[in-house]
């Protein structure tokens, strides 16, 4: 005689998730944030180019990312970093030296320029005007502290500038200054602080032999009235 029929399914046993489905469930999740972020984060491109007018430049200095992105970047450098209010006045004209504009593009379409003096007394000066290209920029004017690599970039690039042998490199705000070997002489520097030290401790003695004079002279004009 024939036993009970099993129930449908049972032979195999009900559906089952294993460890590989799981973990490729997640993979396929992973990945689809990954892409709806990369549609939400706009990719930070670089500006088209840059546009140098000023001293000593007969026609504007047009560079392009497309054949000079390095020097595009480093131009952009020198101003990318400004805060949103700068001081309200500047050095005297006098002071400035050689003015240059920095006009930057985006596509062929102007919409950021800038007064840089890589000359200036006191270290070099950026000038944002209020009035940019792009109307949509609302920027207040203001003078800022430049890179103090501003003269070499510039030079770099192509714009006419003696080389600055005291500018070696350059930070935010920055730079670092070398000192002419003929300005350290160790063994003179010594020789002085010596003579420094000489003379302090002889200035030492002569205020101590007074205060021991005059304290010999206070006891002695007491121990006479006191007899």
């Amino acid at each position: 005689m024939a036993g009970p029929a099993r129930a449908a399914g049972t032979a195999t046993g009900p559906a089952t998730t294993g460890p590989a489905t799981t973990g490729a469930a997640l993979a396929d999740a992973a990945a689809a944030a990954s892409a709806a972020l990369a549609r939400k984060v706009p990719k930070k491109t670089l500006p088209a180019g840059v546009d140098i007018t000023g001293e000593g430049l007969a026609e504007p200095l047009r560079l392009r990312a497309t054949a000079h992105p390095v020097e595009v970047v480093a131009v952009v450098d020198q101003v990318s970093w400004l805060g949103p209010t700068g001081a309200a006045s500047g050095p005297k004209p006098a002071d400035l030296g050689p003015k240059y504009t920095v006009v930057v593009l985006v596509g062929e379409i102007a919409t950021q320029t800038y007064d840089l003096y890589p000359l200036a007394k006191g270290g070099p000066r950026v000038y944002r005007p209020a009035k940019q290209p792009d109307p949509a920029r609302k920027e207040k004017a203001g003078w800022f502290l430049g890179r103090l690599s501003m003269s070499e970039t510039l030079r770099t690039v192509g714009v006419p500038l003696e080389r600055q042998v005291d500018t070696v490199s350059g930070g935010v705000g920055g730079g670092e200054r070398v000192l002419p070997d003929d300005s350290l002489n160790p063994a003179g520097d010594i020789d002085e602080a010596l003579d420094e030290l000489q003379r302090l401790l002889l200035l030492n003695v002569g205020v101590m032999l007074v205060i021991t004079l005059g304290l010999a002279g206070i006891a002695l004009l007491i121990r006479r009235r006191t007899r």
